[in-house]
């Protein structure tokens, strides 16, 4: 790491003194009413709140960095009052926040040349919508313009503050960008960072920065061989860059911090089955490796072809104990893509949404984490009717219709979708200018993906149930939904047998694992060929994002054992009080399903023991446990380097391990910066050896 990398890692992320620059937070509904009195449309207030609050921005430059762009103005406002939001949400279903979010934007498409040719764009297309008297449409092309002059006239006040700082490399990146292409990469990562920025200032939230090895790329390689950057120039240039993403990190809004959605995918293969992972991806694992900070999160896009080696410095990363990368199995992926209707064209080019959610950057429109299933709920609902009682197969048939009729409920309770109008986003939108339509309207792809939250905690209390009231005759129904009414309050013998000597997922057991391959193909069954209101699919995953908490919370106790409110697994992962047979089994009956028919996103989450990163045999071997689960099929995986004791002292000495990042579910996050209940999960989960 440089000098000028380690003062700035101090000053932005240890210290954090920038924040004294911030102004005070103001009141988010300061716009709402002068855009009421008015009388402006939602897009009109969507586009008056990225120019009213740049104007409530002070450019910052400070002497020696080279990227600029720094939050003063803490608080994004919203576009109605209070009483016009409750009337919105009273007539609509509002996703999350109400504002388009979640998905990959492409950059490029602002990138490649500048904000001039996308003018020029705008201004045909205008010219064709007025001999058409189509108003609406003039109109629309009229606030896309606009957007570009709101972010043009920004740019120029982070010229003059540049100048002023006498800060002559930003000054010079600021004088062509953003109306002209960038010429070097310096100016095609400032470039990157003033987008991305205002995107925030839209409170467009979680929106990842796609491939960036890929769309970055062409700048990197020119520099290269003009000789303006060799290796360790552009590591230092590419380090600043991710340093960037720190500074107002905190300011983002999601379920903790840390959940901001600053993830980027490297790697990957193209239509032809060609390596895509270049010196770029390399440089990005390389500082990701060295700053050991949460943003941005790594995603690494492998499949059987991966040679070890990428998979050796996967696991470096992992041994810093960031939690990423995250790998995503292109076999798989690109499968459950053309299953599910999406050009190959466009498949092969699939980043994540946020977490870990599949998105086509650009084209995707997908609302991904729409709703979340409980497996435990329905197998809850199933054990309810005596009649499913009358064998293990008779149980089963019930778990899928309630698994059925809990899609349907789902499924009706999405209706009448509404999201705040995204004109600058939609600039980074393909067609959106041509058939100007809003991307908040939709765009080529339109699905919603479904979570599947409490796996193995169904697949548990079936397995439970299979042997010990069907085979051995050990425990009568009547017994066993007396004791789950009761919390186990009288049967604390009952509740340790189901917990500790029942069967599990992940012990490489064909006969549990295929209750596992049957809930999983029932719930994909239960979502083929249904059509959402926006013509779109719905796609199963499994994921759990936050339901692992908020679902169980409302779960009564189940047959595996599990308490009243007791947790579930994270994602796709074994249990938390499952007694493993290791590593190895785990992926083994984690791959035994078709996951080409549930991925949506979700990856199988194991914590093993920081012991196993120590030396480097044990890295390469780690290694090769990644490597076996994607060649037995695996889909997505993440794997979190943990160390129980220094997590339980974390608790009890926060200010001792300010910096202890730990992976949460689709994201990584610093420990004694999450709540209490995250905290408490993390450290009941497995530490494991290979």
């Amino acid at each position: 790491m440089t000098e000028r990398i380690e003062k700035q890692l101090q000053f932005f992320v240890r210290d954090k003194k920038h924040h004294a620059l911030r102004k005070a937070a103001s009141d988010p509904y300061r716009y709402a009413g002068k855009y009421r009195a008015e009388g402006l449309s939602d897009l009109d207030r969507a586009a008056a709140r990225l120019r009213d609050l740049l104007a409530e921005e002070t450019p910052v430059v400070f002497p020696d960095e080279r990227i600029a762009g720094l939050r003063t103005v803490p608080t994004v406002p919203e576009i109605f009052t209070p009483e016009e939001e409750a009337a919105v949400h009273a007539a609509h279903y509002i996703h999350e926040q109400g504002k388009v979010c979640n998905i990959t934007p492409d950059y490029s498409l602002l990138l490649k040349g500048g904000f001039a040719p996308v003018r020029e764009e705008i201004r045909t297309a205008r010219e064709r919508f007025a001999a058409a008297g189509d108003a609406e449409k003039v109109h629309y092309e009229d606030v896309l313009m606009e957007m570009l002059d709101t972010v043009s006239a920004f740019c120029r006040r982070y010229w003059d503050a540049a100048e002023a700082a006498g800060n002559r490399v930003v000054a010079e990146s600021f004088a062509r960008i953003p109306e002209q292409a960038p010429e070097t990469f310096l100016q095609a990562l400032q470039f990157l960072r003033i987008i991305h920025y205002c995107l925030w200032c839209c409170f467009h939230y979680h929106n990842t920065f796609g491939r960036f090895d890929q769309y970055m790329l062409p700048w990197y390689q020119a520099d290269i061989a003009a000789g303006r950057l060799d290796n360790d120039t552009a590591l230092e240039l590419v380090e600043e860059f991710f340093l960037s993403l720190n500074r107002d990190s905190d300011l983002y809004p999601g379920m903790q911090q840390g959940d901001n959605g600053q993830s980027m995918v490297l790697g990957g293969f193209d239509a032809a089955g060609n390596e895509m992972f270049n010196d770029l991806s390399a440089l990005c694992l390389e500082a990701s490796l060295e700053l050991r900070l949460i943003d941005p999160k790594i995603n690494l896009r492998v499949s059987k072809k991966t040679p070890l080696e990428r998979y050796i410095s996967g696991t470096r990363l992992t041994r810093q104990g960031l939690g990423f990368p995250q790998y995503s199995n292109d076999d798989v992926v690109c499968k459950a893509l053309r299953q599910w209707g999406y050009r190959e064209e466009d498949l092969i080019d699939y980043s994540v949404a946020a977490c870990w959610e599949f998105i086509i950057p650009g084209y995707g429109m997908d609302i991904p984490n729409i709703a979340s299933l409980s497996f435990p709920a329905c197998v809850r609902k199933a054990l309810e009717n005596p009649d499913s009682w009358q064998s293990a197969d008779t149980l089963m048939d019930a778990v899928r219709a309630e698994i059925f009729l809990e899609s349907e409920a789902l499924r009706d309770s999405v209706h009448d979708l509404y999201m705040e109008p995204a004109p600058y986003l939609s600039l980074m939108m393909h067609d959106t200018i041509a058939q100007a339509k809003d991307v908040s309207l939709g765009n080529r792809y339109n699905n919603f993906g479904f979570h599947g939250s409490g796996l193995s905690t169904a697949v548990d209390s079936l397995a439970a149930i299979r042997k010990y009231v069907f085979e051995t005759g050990e425990i009568s129904r009547e017994e066993l939904m007396a004791a789950l009414d009761d919390n186990f309050a009288d049967e604390p013998l009952l509740q340790n047998k189901l917990r500790y000597e029942a069967p599990k997922f992940g012990n490489d057991d064909d006969t549990v694992d295929a209750i596992a391959t049957r809930l999983l193909n029932d719930f994909a069954d239960s979502l083929e060929g249904h059509r959402n209101e926006r013509g779109g699919i719905y796609r199963a995953g499994t994921g759990s994002a936050m339901y692992y908490i908020w679902q169980a919370a409302q779960e009564k106790a189940s047959p595996d054992g599990r308490s009243q409110g007791e947790a579930f697994a994270a994602n796709y992962s074994p249990s938390l009080f499952t007694r493993l047979n290791g590593p190895l089994s785990i992926i083994k009956s984690f791959t035994k399903p078709d996951l080409s028919r549930v991925c949506n996103g979700g990856p199988l989450t194991i914590e093993l023991s920081d012991s196993m990163f120590r030396n480097e045999e044990s890295i390469v071997k780690t290694a090769q446990f990644v490597q076996a689960f994607i060649l037995l099929g695996g889909h997505q995986l993440q794997i979190n380097a943990v160390n129980r004791d220094e997590l339980l002292d974390a608790k009890k000495h926060p200010e001792n391990h300010r910096n202890l990042i730990v992976r949460v579910w689709g994201w990584s996050g610093y420990f004694v910066e999450l709540d209490e209940c995250y905290q408490d999960h993390i450290i009941k989960r497995m530490e494991l050896t290979v």
